[in-house]
């Protein structure tokens, strides 16, 4: 009887010993969980996502790894590899024309903000001192492109076919009065052809990291009103209502990160509404 009562509590305390064992095993589980590893343009995406890990996130229970990207790639590729949990630095344009042509199934889930296209320039000051055959320097993906042309047309610089919108590409551009020269480049090359170039449309990221002033250097500002260029939080589809996920974009909504953005970028970043 000895014998079996002592058994009995050997397999009492393992079992026991187990059950406590698992405990921490599930705590680092759901720890693990909070935990969101989300892409980012430096600026302002980065930027905005560091003011909601600093000051929203610890109350929410959330955590945020925060890896920066140059590129308008490799966030996406990344997203949809199961390497990040989410991404922030597009707009749905953008992100529709990549799901079309890469195939990948990813997913706007949340509005931001609005980074302004503009048109810069070292050698002039005003639209009207382009000259005939000056060489303006543009985003060289469809739909940044396709924006940028529009911005030209909107300001009497060239037009576009009828109805063509922001899908123009060179070839719909019907007339041209000043025979402008068009080089496309890639969207983070742009801030640095300034010094090569008459001009360039640049995105406003871009602009603001390499020290630009959107709401005061730009020859030409996009419009605010109806436009359909605000970036987003975008995640893999199927993971658009996480619990993380959802907590993440009501966070970046907060009224305290559109206080943020007004205060910092001063009209060359704007809260959505």
């Amino acid at each position: 009887m000895k014998f079996r009562y002592i058994a009995g509590a050997v397999a009492l305390a393992l079992s026991l010993a187990a059950c406590g064992s698992s405990q921490p095993a599930t705590k680092a589980a759901e720890s693990a969980d909070t935990v969101l590893k989300v892409g980012a343009s430096p600026v302002p995406h980065a930027e905005i996502l560091n003011f909601v890990k600093q000051n929203l996130a610890p109350a929410a229970g959330l955590k945020l790894e925060i890896v920066e990207f140059t590129d308008y790639v490799q966030p996406n590729v990344q997203l949809e590899e199961g390497q990040l949990s989410a991404n922030f630095f597009q707009h749905k344009p953008y992100l529709d024309d990549f799901n079309a042509s890469k195939g990948t199934k990813l997913t706007f889930v949340t509005p931001v903000h609005l980074e302004p296209l503009g048109l810069y320039s070292k050698k002039i000051t005003s639209v009207s001192a382009l000259a005939n055959g000056a060489t303006v320097a543009v985003p060289n993906d469809a739909t940044n492109l396709g924006r940028a042309l529009k911005l030209l047309a909107d300001n009497g610089l060239v037009k576009l076919k009828d109805g063509v919108g922001t899908a123009a590409t060179e070839r719909d551009v019907v007339d041209n009065p000043k025979k402008l020269q068009f080089k496309p480049l890639e969207a983070a090359q742009l801030p640095r052809s300034l010094e090569d170039v008459d001009a360039a449309v640049i995105n406003g990221n871009y602009a603001i990291e390499a020290g630009l002033k959107p709401a005061s250097q730009a020859l030409v500002l996009e419009k605010t009103e109806g436009n359909p260029y605000v970036n987003g939080l975008v995640v893999k589809a199927g993971h658009e209502k996480d619990a993380n996920i959802v907590t993440l974009g009501k966070l970046l909504q907060d009224q305290k990160v559109k206080d943020f953005i007004k205060q910092k970028y001063e009209g060359s970043v704007i809260p959505a509404e």
